[in-house]
Order: structure tokens, then sequence, then C-alpha cells
């Protein structure tokens, strides 16, 4: 993935419209990392086509620094089965964590189609 973000708590809190989680997907991001997500927030990132996890372990979060990279291993998000991620530190060592998501089905198609949007575009093209 081109650029993740990582947030503290409640992320999203007091943006939860659409357009806030508009702008990391025009920026070209995939992933947003979290303590927790402001609940209207998480799911317009899910209508955006963008991936909203919560780290597994709480201390996963205290272990990422400035210049790590962060892989997720499998995309896309399977329903109640959590996603592998990797740290790689500057010094090429790697850490290994899983973080949770709330992905229904439904859901999984945004992503696969890279927004909500798209599928009711889809299917409006296949009714015409």
């Amino acid at each position: 993935m081109k650029w993740c973000a990582i947030g503290d708590q409640n992320y999203g809190e007091g943006s939860s419209r659409e357009h806030a989680a508009m702008e990391p997907r025009f920026r070209g991001g995939v992933v947003i990392f979290a303590r927790s997500f402001a609940r209207i927030h998480e799911t317009n990132l899910k209508k955006q086509g963008l991936v909203p996890l919560t780290f597994s372990d709480p201390a996963t979060y205290d272990a990422i620094e400035e210049t790590d990279r962060i892989s997720v291993l499998n995309l896309p998000p399977v329903p109640d089965k959590p996603m592998q991620c990797r740290i790689t530190k500057a010094d090429g060592s790697t850490v290994d964590f899983e973080a949770k998501h709330t992905f229904s089905p439904e859901q999984v198609e945004w992503f696969k189609a890279g927004s909500a949007l798209n599928i009711v575009r889809q299917k409006v093209a296949n009714a015409q």
C-alpha cells in the first residue's frame, strides 16, 4: 500500500461527514489503523473503499515509529477473520501483528469495487 494513517482513540470523532473519509481515498490511502473509531466515520471510510483497522493488541500502537513501514498481508478483508500485518523497522527487522475489522460481506464488496458508489454506478450501468 502507498501509505496508511495511524490514529489514537475514537478516530474520526467530529468528522463523520463523507468528505472526511474521501480525502484519504483521493490521496491514495488504503488502510487507517486506530485504537478505536467513531462509529459513523468508520462506516464512511468503508463506503469510500478504505479499510479501518483496530489493533488486536493495544500495545502495538506504541510499537510503531515514524520511520516504520506497515504492510497488510491479507487484503481484501474477510468477514470474521483478523488482518495479518507487519511492521518493518528502519533496521530491517519486522514485527508481525493482527488487526481487527468489522467488515460485513457487503462492505468487502465496497472495498473490492473501490467504493460503495462504484457498485451503485455499475448497477445503474448494467440496468440500462
